[in-house]
């Protein structure tokens, strides 16, 4: 499996982004799914996770009710939609394929990473 992010960007505080992660594989379904985030300085935090089906979710406390991780099985991609930012979630985000299905499998493939920016 691989995966490749897309979306990033620089956008004013208050602003929204998408973030993209498109993978390969024909086992994508089979695959929990997490938004990680590397801020400079700081250790990689989980931003949110999804499971194989779609039906459950988790949030990092700091972004829940303004990020919404979302997939689409049928295209193989996940989403992070990202509204009211801060220049806090400024930060190089990272797509995360997880061993199975449930929210907290080992993880398995690590994306390359997109640069978010949040202007104050």
């Amino acid at each position: 499996v691989r995966v490749v992010e897309s979306g990033g960007g620089l956008v004013q505080a208050g602003g929204s982004l998408r973030l993209s992660c498109a993978a390969s594989g024909s086992t994508f379904s089979s695959n929990a799914m997490a938004w990680y985030r590397q801020a400079p300085g700081k250790q990689r935090e989980l931003v949110a996770a999804i499971t194989n089906g779609g039906l459950s979710t988790n949030y990092a406390d700091s972004v829940k009710g303004r990020f919404t991780i979302s997939r689409d099985n049928a295209k193989n991609t996940i989403y992070l939609q990202m509204n009211s930012l801060k220049p806090e979630d400024t930060a190089v985000y990272y797509c995360n394929v997880r061993r199975g299905g449930f929210l907290y499998t080992p993880s398995l493939v690590w994306g390359q990473g997109t640069q978010v920016t949040v202007s104050s």
